[in-house]
């Protein structure tokens, strides 16, 4: 990378009709603003259908969208909805995403546009026909998985009847029958939402926009990829993990952190040359320009949980595929440009992977004052080749972690930024320079930053289930007055 910055705002977070953030003409108007503001890249958070809690980590499918991003206006243009049916259903508010209310109108708003486009003789057209066939690898097992998984009540596919759950074939042959409109709805949306992504990210080149995606580590349980698959996970004979994901305690949590997500069967994978994550890997490429992988540290060594354990206290950590995977997917795709996501405590073994690669990592400025200690998260420690962020989505705000942190971290922050006084008020302004500053690479800073907005606008806390990803910008927050102070401390700083 050369030097460069860039803003974080999740897709979801833009202001646009219809009670979340999508494909519409606001996104289009925000990479103008990004333009004219000086950025080089757009980072958003995981694209993929979201569940249970509403997390874009925890998705179906590690290939599919989100349909609650297709644009609807654009279905309007397209002649597959009619504005009168979209009012009809109530999306929830303005400045926050309800999600309950957008499952229960979204998915019948689609399904009249679905409708409309199979009577007009469109689903049998030479392009839809042409984006089947192309994503048949993931597509046919998603939209069979999410058919059945709507005629069971959303219940995950460990609770289906047995022929449904270990995949027998006369069982998965008359549920295509069966629910053969259903798994037609499903291939629909994928169809809508890789139009619109593929027509905004262009868009997005052409202003000069590189956008950066983020992929999670692990998949979900409850997803297409582990139902597809199980031989590629930690799975016993009756498809039930043997371990699960997680973090051991720590400072911050006394029991460890218990995610949940099945574990790689490494050895299998190996054996396959790594196919899954090349593919995998190849197919963000063609999403995004760039791909954060997150909880990078797991290559390297994993923690698994005794599977049924309710803390994370048990686990114990084992070998990952280190530089093995990343020799592959090197020798497939070439020199992918990949961010690690490297937080956290590191050991001699991760650090050795991270300078093995060659992979820029993350620096965090919230982190940076958390002790008197020298800390690698201090702005004068920089490589060059790394990305500097003054929070990622699992922080605070920086008006929020003024009040969130406690004297002493405060304290320090003001004599490392040689400050007579911290002020709430400037502090972002104070952080944002500092980030700008350094000599990392490449800078970028989540947009309620540069919004100077408090802990109401923050993203996500970890570990908590409720009241998390529902921010959003308001329409005309990002005015012209952001776009001057942001150009301008980019020009000031070389980005």
């Amino acid at each position: 990378m050369k030097r460069a910055s860039g803003i974080l705002l999740p897709v979801f977070s833009l202001p646009s009709k219809y009670g979340i953030g999508c494909f519409s003409k606001e996104a289009y108007e925000f990479v103008d603003m990004l333009r004219e503001a000086g950025q080089s890249y757009w980072q958003i958070l995981p694209l993929g259908p979201t569940g249970y809690g509403d997390s874009p980590y925890q998705s179906f499918s590690t290939y599919a969208g989100n349909p609650y991003f297709i644009d609807l206006e654009t279905l309007i243009e397209e002649g597959l909805l009619t504005r009168a049916e979209c009012r009809r259903y109530d999306f929830g508010k303005s400045d926050i995403i309800e999600y309950e209310k957008i499952y229960r109108s979204r998915f019948k708003v689609l399904r009249k546009a679905y409708d409309r486009f199979r009577e007009s003789g469109q689903e049998s057209g030479g392009e839809y026909q042409a984006f089947v066939s192309e994503q048949a690898y993931w597509l046919e097992d998603y939209s069979l998985y999410m058919a059945i998984k709507d005629s069971c009540n959303g219940v995950s596919w460990s609770e289906w009847d047995e022929p449904l759950k270990n995949r027998d074939w006369n069982a998965l042959n008359e549920a295509r029958e069966r629910f053969a409109g259903e798994i037609g709805f499903y291939k629909f949306q994928q169809y809508e939402f890789d139009r619109q992504w593929k027509r905004l990210h262009a868009y997005a080149n052409e202003k000069g926009i590189r956008i950066i995606g983020d992929i999670p580590i692990y998949v979900a349980f409850d997803s297409a990829d582990t139902w597809a698959a199980p031989q590629m996970f930690q799975f016993n004979e009756k498809n039930e993990p043997t371990g699960v994901a997680g973090c051991p305690p720590d400072a911050f949590s006394a029991t460890g952190q218990l995610w949940g997500n099945p574990l790689y069967n490494w050895e299998y994978h190996r054996q396959t040359g790594y196919d899954w994550w090349i593919r995998r890997i190849e197919y963000c490429f063609k999403l995004y320009d760039v791909v954060r992988i997150d909880h990078f540290r797991g290559f390297d060594e994993y923690y698994c949980i005794p599977y049924g354990d309710k803390t994370a206290e048990n686990g114990r950590w084992l070998p990952g595929p280190g530089m093995d995977l990343f020799r592959a997917i090197e020798a497939r795709l070439g020199r992918p440009a990949i961010i690690a996501e490297d937080l956290g405590f590191l050991t001699p073994g991760v650090l050795r992977l991270l300078s093995d690669s060659g992979f820029p990592g993350m620096k965090v400025l919230q982190f940076a004052f958390d002790a008197r200690e020298s800390s690698n998260y201090l702005p004068h420690t920089y490589p060059t080749n790394c990305v500097v962020y003054t929070g990622t989505h699992d922080n605070d705000t920086v008006r929020g972690w003024y009040h969130e942190v406690g004297k002493e971290a405060r304290d320090f922050a003001k004599e490392y930024m040689c400050k007579e006084r911290l002020d709430e008020d400037s502090l972002a302004k104070d952080f944002i320079a500092l980030a700008m500053s350094s000599v990392a690479d490449l800078c970028v800073i989540p947009m309620q930053d540069y919004l100077n907005l408090g802990s109401e606008a923050r993203i996500n806390i970890p570990s908590t289930l409720g009241g998390n990803w529902d921010w959003r910008m308001k329409k005309g927050q990002f005015d012209r007055e952001v776009v001057r102070e942001i150009a301008r401390v980019t020009r000031l700083y070389g980005r």
